[in-house]
């Protein structure tokens, strides 16, 4: 999909060059505010049309500030691209709502936030939707290569914090054991990494791999077991007990496993009491550290189970 279709008509031709922007990785949109685009290295912000000139569109927010030339948001425009994300049927995506998030074709994950409703002292929904944040999917084919020897029949954890690429190095390697002839099993809960349509995948990930898509972790993990007889089980954001409980059934049924996590440091990894546990069982061999630097580029650095830099 087209990211400029998510937005309300008004807007499109204004924004038809919005793929062009160098290393796009999330918009954020806020009724009343300017809508905000980050790349690697910049927060832009839309330029109103009638102030545009041959500098284009988008300009970076820090020369601007949010001032009378910059268009914000309205609630119409909200309104107007709920239709559009929900393909006209927002009840449809109820169970998505109470997770927060939905993922659109192309692999593109929504975030949502506004005013919730509650059930039972939990939350059940999300009765206004006031904002969002499009956080933009990325194939970097070839981006794993560096780390691929190192990983090679190992259990593997890639460690990142949030939008330092972890997903799409975990693709990457997806794609790359499947093509080197591995039979891969990916349990695709958020639809962000195979990014399947109809139950097609949209991204490449290799012509040996088996998806589960919306499938909840640690149950996908046990089907796949079960069903598909996979060398590899590949899982992204592992986070409760019961998640690392299937891998470890999957590692002691002779399947090797590919995952990540959220931390920004190893050091964080150690002290994390649900990760502490599975790591002092060494049921990970290697640690993939992504860093990135101020410039937006990626730096992956792998460690084994004692914690000592491979490369």
């Amino acid at each position: 999909m087209r990211l400029e279709l998510l937005f309300p008509i008004h807007l499109r031709e204004t924004m038809k060059n919005l793929e062009k922007l160098q290393d796009l990785e999330e918009i954020r949109v806020r009724i009343g505010q300017p809508l905000f685009f980050y790349t690697g290295q910049k927060e832009l912000v839309l330029l109103l049309k009638e102030k545009q000139d041959k500098k284009g569109q988008f300009r970076n927010s820090r020369e601007l500030g949010t001032n009378d030339n910059v268009y914000h948001v309205t609630e119409a425009d909200l309104l107007e691209m709920q239709n559009y994300i929900s393909n006209y049927s927002l009840y449809a995506w109820q169970e998505e709502l109470r997770n927060g998030f939905l993922t659109i074709q192309g692999g593109h994950r929504i975030g949502l936030a506004g005013g919730t409703t509650n059930q039972n002292g939990r939350i059940s929904g999300i009765s206004y939707l006031t904002f969002f944040n499009i956080r933009v999917a990325h194939e970097r084919v070839g981006c794993a290569g560096k780390i691929l020897p190192y990983i090679w029949n190992h259990n593997t954890l890639i460690v990142s914090p949030p939008g330092a690429g972890k997903t799409t190095l975990l693709r990457d390697c997806i794609r790359s054991l499947s093509y080197e002839g591995m039979k891969i099993g990916l349990v695709d809960e958020r639809s962000e990494i195979a990014a399947c349509y109809h139950g097609i995948p949209q991204n490449d990930v290799g012509p040996r791999t088996d998806v589960l898509d919306g499938c909840n972790k640690s149950e996908g993990i046990v089907m796949l077991l079960r069903t598909m007889s996979p060398a590899v089980i590949a899982v992204d954001e592992l986070g409760i007990e019961d998640d690392f409980k299937a891998v470890e059934q999957a590692a002691y049924c002779g399947c090797k496993i590919i995952g990540t996590v959220h931390a920004g440091s190893m050091k964080e990894i150690q002290e994390k009491p649900v990760l502490k546990k599975w790591c002092e069982k060494e049921l990970f061999e290697r640690f993939v550290f992504i860093k990135k630097g101020e410039s937006g580029m990626r730096e992956c650095n792998v460690y084994n189970q004692r914690w000592e830099l491979l490369c």
